[in-house]
C-alpha cells in the first residue's frame, strides 16, 4: 500500500487529519484545473472549496482499487465546473498566461519569456475543438495520466489518447505556421 493509499484508506475511516493531508497534496492541481476552465480567481477559490466539501461528505463512498483517488477527486471538479457553466450559461477557459500567475515564478526575465510563449500556446489551445482543449487541461494542467483522463471524461483510453495526438500534433502545426507568418 502506498503512503497516499493509506491517507486514503484512513481519510474514508473517518481521519479528519488524513482528509487534511489529501486537501494539502490535491489542492493545487485541483484550483489551477478549476480556474484554467472558468477563468475567474474567486469563483475558481469558492468551487476548489465546493469539490473538497464534497469529496469529504462522499469520501466514505470512495472504493479503494477502482479507480485512482485522483481520478476520482477530478472528476468531482470536472461535474462541479459543469454545473457551474450550466448555472451561469457561459463556458469561459482562462487563457494559460493567467494560469501561469496563479503558479508565478519571482524571476522577472523569466516571467515574461513565459507570458510570450504561453500567450502562443494560448491561442493555439484555443483553436481547438473543446474535447480536445478538456484532454489538454486535465493532462498538462491538472498532470493526470491517460487512465485518470478516460475515466474523468468518461471515455475509453484509446479515445484520450487519439485526442491528445490531435491536440498535440494541431498545436505543433498552429505554433509553427504563426511562427513562420510572424518571422516574414
Amino acid at each position: 500500500m502506498t503512503s497516499e493509499e493509506y491517507i486514503v484508506r484512513r481519510a474514508i475511516d473517518g481521519d479528519t487529519e488524513a482528509f487534511t493531508r489529501l486537501y494539502d497534496l490535491y489542492f493545487d492541481k485541483i484550483f489551477r484545473y478549476v480556474y484554467f476552465r472558468i477563468r475567474k480567481q474567486t469563483e475558481a477559490e469558492d468551487l476548489t472549496q465546493e469539490v473538497f466539501i464534497k469529496a469529504m461528505k462522499a469520501i466514505g463512498s470512495y472504493k479503494m482499487g477502482k479507480t485512482p483517488f485522483a481520478a476520482w477527486l477530478f472528476r468531482i471538479a470536472h461535474n462541479q465546473v459543469i454545473d457551474h457553466v450550466r448555472k451561469v450559461g457561459q463556458y469561459q477557459s482562462t487563457s494559460l498566461d493567467e494560469a501561469a500567475t496563479i503558479v508565478g515564478t519571482d524571476d522577472p526575465v523569466s516571467s515574461a519569456e513565459t507570458s510570450i510563449e504561453v500567450g502562443e500556446l494560448n491561442w493555439a489551445i484555443s483553436q481547438l475543438p473543446p474535447a480536445q482543449q478538456e484532454v489538454i487541461s486535465l493532462r498538462f494542467i491538472g498532470g493526470l495520466s491517460i487512465t485518470e483522463v478516460a475515466q474523468i471524461a468518461g471515455k475509453k483510453e484509446g479515445t484520450v489518447k487519439a485526442l491528445q495526438f490531435n491536440a498535440t500534433a494541431s498545436l505543433r502545426k498552429l505554433l509553427t505556421g504563426r511562427l513562420e507568418w510572424q518571422n516574414e
